[in-house]
């Protein structure tokens, strides 16, 4: 440097970056290979045979059920729906092999008959799904005459009705009036509102129809009567009395009625005892026999009485 060149001087300034430094980062946490607790619980509940079938069911049905909701949420798809079920209700039906065309009634007689389809009242054809085969039956075996009936559908569109119709036994004569019942005593039909195939022989009194089977029994252990028996008539619901065509009776016991008119039948087979002049003739004591004479028998009987006490009193005279 010479002496005449000017002095400079030098001066050491710091220079600072205009461009601002980074942060040194801090230092990496180390990974932890070990799930979070969410994560575990998360897996956990998926390899849940249960919760996975739920999701693969429930899901699909829940969304399905919503649909639905959301559809009979209108009253006027309601109604539609139940019209159209009820149209191809009415199609399966009507269809040909469900139509019955014929009815047929077995085991009744004719007045039966015509009770029976009255009462059914079925305006053919008419479809299978239409009849309701037990009220049928029900309302067949109201009436009096039936005992039981069956009704079956078969093939070919026929109704088959079985009757087990009610056999009279028996006229059964109340203030009510006569009526016809069965063995079982019970109402068949009233009298003279069908016909008899045979004629009936004939009860009176309350309580006869509980034991038609006893006054048929001695019915038929009368029968050497013949036509010469009236009826019977139940006394006091406890015994018989039997009636003759003549008005006379015979008044059986309680218990042992069959063998008391055997007895009676056999003295009438030794003495015609039931053809005299006789109201009654008394069995309801067992050890007794009672025999009670008309009016007419017991005059002639006194006067025959006093004739003979006459001709007795000549007799002594003389």
């Amino acid at each position: 440097m010479t002496p005449d060149a000017p002095h400079l001087q030098i001066q050491r300034t710091s220079v600072r970056s205009i461009i601002p430094r980074r942060a040194a980062p801090a230092p990496a946490t180390p990974h932890d290979p070990a799930p979070s607790k969410l994560s575990y619980r998360v897996t956990r509940l998926w390899l849940t045979p249960i919760f996975r079938k739920a999701l693969r069911i429930g899901i699909p049905l829940f969304a399905l059920f919503a649909a639905v909701a959301w559809y009979l949420s209108d009253e006027t798809r309601i109604a539609g729906l139940f019209e159209a079920a009820y149209e191809i209700r009415r199609e399966v039906e009507n269809r040909p092999e469900f139509r019955v065309n014929v009815l047929g009634i077995d085991g009744a007689s004719e007045d039966v008959t015509e009770e029976v389809r009255a009462a059914l009242a079925l305006d053919l054809p008419i479809s299978s799904f239409d009849l309701d085969l037990d009220a049928l039956r029900g309302r067949l075996e109201a009436l009096p005459p039936v005992r039981a009936a069956d009704l079956r559908i078969q093939s070919g569109g026929y109704l088959a009705v079985r009757i087990d119709e009610r056999v009279p036994a028996a006229l059964w004569l109340t203030h009510e009036g006569l009526s016809i019942v069965d063995e079982e005593g019970h109402f068949v039909a009233g009298f003279g509102t069908r016909e008899l195939d045979a004629p009936l022989p004939l009860l009176g009194g309350e309580g006869a129809n509980l034991v038609v089977p006893e006054a048929l029994d001695l019915i038929e252990a009368a029968e050497i009567l013949g036509d010469r028996v009236h009826g019977l008539v139940r006394m006091g619901e406890r015994r018989w009395d039997v009636v003759l065509t003549n008005g006379t009776r015979i008044l059986l016991p309680e218990a042992g009625a069959p063998a008391a008119l055997d007895r009676v039948l056999a003295l009438h087979d030794v003495g015609e005892i039931l053809s005299r002049d006789v109201t009654a003739v008394d069995l309801r004591n067992p050890g007794r026999l009672t025999v009670r004479l008309t009016d007419e028998a017991i005059d002639e009987l006194q006067r025959m009485r006093a004739l003979a006490a006459e001709r007795s009193d000549e007799d002594q005279r003389g």
